[in-house]
């Protein structure tokens, strides 16, 4: 493994002063003492608990140095320490300062859903043409987006960077330091409401990602969105070069022209800037299709190979919690378990219920959804939820479970024939869940992170023999 930083040259972009030894080379840079890799350079960051509580064991478990902002008493007089007046603002200087000695090209993606896939499936569509560095996980924040760039290596020629935000003004910073080449605005929909008084506030919070994009730099936006207009209107005044719209409607530069959606997959056929281009997505989803115009228009506006990019996306894999299929062998059978246990809102409750209605149980088999709590809503959540009773209804769903206080308002919209079971938490439900389901089911667990939906599609996966189905 390379080095990722040498002493002096994260003493150079932080300020800091070194302590210990002056020679030492970091492969790695973490704030999670629980991921410490021997080689890495811990940051001690101050949140919930004080990073510098776990100094001496991340030194231990092999951490080659410390980032510092008050040396712990309990450390060795020579350990390697890099101390720097605010732990968070030295993060943030490593990650601008590598971003000014890479000369990859950048993408920045944000949105009301699909960041996370749209991220993922662009990271694989760029391998087969260089270096690519990604963010990892949901690293989408304050501390996640100057981790990721902390940690790019220097021969990267492909960046992709998630950007997410709860609250007004927490892109513009992020975006700032990304420095995008292109921009992906996925869509945009209620969520954390919570925090906004509006949609449209919510609209010029994601719009705020151009405010960081490199001269010459390219925005893609989705074109079936109500809010189209109002995001170009940021891209327009923050200097994009190029605006590229994705989506079915005629204006679109990055237009879907047929798709044929399946159980486990989708054939698409796009034109990307007037060139015709088709080929297979490999996981399950009409919101993954429309993403995909995204990516490829982002490949393109990368100088990424187009074609090379269009074989990579048949192999397209959901990631755990965001549509993961797997199939727990039963001793008669197999269920098939959708694991969206990682987030959920409107829209991406809406693009679930979807693809769901389009998967094919087995014999005898039904479409179940285990469904939680959507958060962060506002005053207009009980209406949000109550509001899924209608495609849940068209998509033909055979039992719907409900957890939280918040679904108690779909329970009470659902009629008797659909319904399994209510319960004011995920632990209510778990076990009428598990001794619900049988061979040939397809079920969907779907809700927030703080619904606590996981601990059910773990239930239902160890009834038996699991294994991806992707």
């Amino acid at each position: 493994m390379s080095d990722l930083w040498t002493a002096q040259e994260a003493a150079k972009a932080t300020g800091g002063a070194l302590s210990g030894a002056r020679d030492w080379a970091a492969t790695g840079v973490t704030f999670d003492s629980r991921e410490v890799m021997p080689g890495d350079l811990f940051v001690a960051l101050k949140g919930a608990r004080d990073g510098h509580e776990f100094v001496a064991e991340s030194l231990k478990k092999g951490a080659v140095a410390a980032m510092v902002s008050k040396p712990p008493a309990n450390l060795p007089k020579d350990a390697n320490v890099l101390a720097v007046d605010d732990t968070l603002r030295g993060l943030e200087a490593m990650g601008s300062a590598r971003r000014a000695q890479v000369a990859a090209q950048i993408c920045a993606v944000t949105g009301s859903a699909g960041k996370t896939s749209t991220k993922e499936a662009l990271r694989r569509c760029l391998m087969p043409s260089g270096i690519v560095h990604a963010s990892v996980k949901s690293f989408n924040n304050r501390l996640g987006v100057p981790l990721t760039l902390a940690r790019m290596p220097k021969a990267t020629e492909f960046g992709v960077f998630e950007v997410g935000m709860n609250h007004p003004g927490e892109i513009t910073p992020l975006t700032k330091m990304v420095r995008p080449h292109v921009a992906i605005v996925t869509t945009v929909q209620p969520v954390h409401l919570e925090f906004f008084k509006s949609v449209e506030d919510i609209a010029d919070a994601k719009g705020e990602i151009f405010t960081g994009i490199e001269p010459g730099g390219t925005a893609i936006i989705n074109r079936d969105s109500a809010h189209y207009d109002r995001l170009r209107e940021h891209a327009v005044r923050t200097g994009a070069n190029a605006i590229w719209g994705f989506g079915e409607a005629p204006g679109a530069e990055l237009r879907l022209k047929e798709v044929a959606l399946g159980p486990d997959g989708s054939s698409v056929s796009a034109e990307i800037l007037g060139t015709p281009v088709t080929y297979k997505v490999g996981a399950p989803g009409r919101h993954l299709v429309m993403n995909s115009l995204a990516v490829m228009g982002a490949v393109k506006a990368m100088g990424g190979d187009l074609a090379l990019a269009g074989l990579e996306y048949a192999k397209l894999e959901a990631s755990e919690g965001r549509g993961r299929r797997h199939q727990v062998v039963l001793a008669d059978g197999v269920l098939t378990v959708v694991d969206e246990s990682y987030n959920a809102n409107p829209a991406s409750m809406q693009a679930a219920i979807e693809t769901l209605a389009d998967a094919k149980p087995g014999k005898r088999g039904r479409r179940i959804a285990v469904l939680g709590d959507m958060l962060e809503l506002g005053p207009d959540s009980p209406a949000f939820h109550a509001g899924l009773a209608k495609p849940l209804d068209q998509a033909g769903i055979d039992v719907v479970f409900c957890a939280g206080p918040f679904m108690a308002r779909l329970w009470d919209s659902l009629p008797d024939a659909r319904r399994g079971l209510y319960g004011q938490s995920s632990a209510d439900i778990l076990e009428a869940v598990v001794a619900e389901m049988r061979s040939g089911d397809v079920v969907m667990v779907k809700g927030s992170l703080g619904s606590k939906m996981r601990p059910i599609v773990d239930a239902l996966l160890a009834r038996g023999l699991t294994k991806n189905d992707d």
